[in-house]
């Protein structure tokens, strides 16, 4: 009972004990608490305001990001195009140069077979010349009196030249 009913002594000690220990920590203890306390404050809310600005930043970073992506696709879809244009267009280039070279084969060959048509003609033109001055001059040297004579041995000229 005497924890229940202290006595005036016990109370007096205690409370000069309790108001001892409250002005050193008064003076000593809550400055450091109190400072120490808001030192954590202001660097929970700097951190906060640090991890808002991170945030802010991601969310810009992932705009620029999605922004370079998207430039990117279109740049490459105009490189792709380009690409292709530059394809078809050495594939036209080619098929037309295939063609001029088709057609000046052809035509080289025409010409070919032009000069030597030509060639065979004059020489079958001078054969025939030739020919003709060869049974000219037989005739003529042969003087023969009776047609008939000249008619018989015209016959057996020609009968001669297609026997060559």
């Amino acid at each position: 009972m005497e924890l229940l009913l202290p006595e005036i002594g016990l109370l007096f000690w205690t409370l000069v004990a309790f108001l001892i220990v409250f002005f050193i920590l008064k003076k000593y203890g809550w400055p450091a608490i109190v400072k120490g306390l808001n030192d954590r404050e202001a660097t929970i809310t700097e951190s906060l305001a640090t991890a808002e600005k991170i945030k802010l930043e991601m969310a810009q970073m992932k705009n620029d990001n999605e922004a370079i992506l998207a430039q990117a696709r279109e740049e490459r879809a105009t490189m792709l195009k380009e690409a292709k244009e530059t394809k078809d267009k050495m594939i036209n280039d080619a098929k037309e140069e295939a063609k001029a070279q088709a057609a000046k084969i052809i035509a080289d060959a025409n010409a070919s077979i032009h000069n030597q048509k030509m060639a065979a003609l004059t020489e079958i033109k001078n054969q025939v010349g030739s020919l003709v001055l060869e049974v000219s001059e037989k005739v003529l040297r042969k003087e023969l009196s009776n047609k008939a004579e000249q008619e018989n041995y015209i016959k057996t000229l020609a009968a001669e030249v297609k026997l060559n």
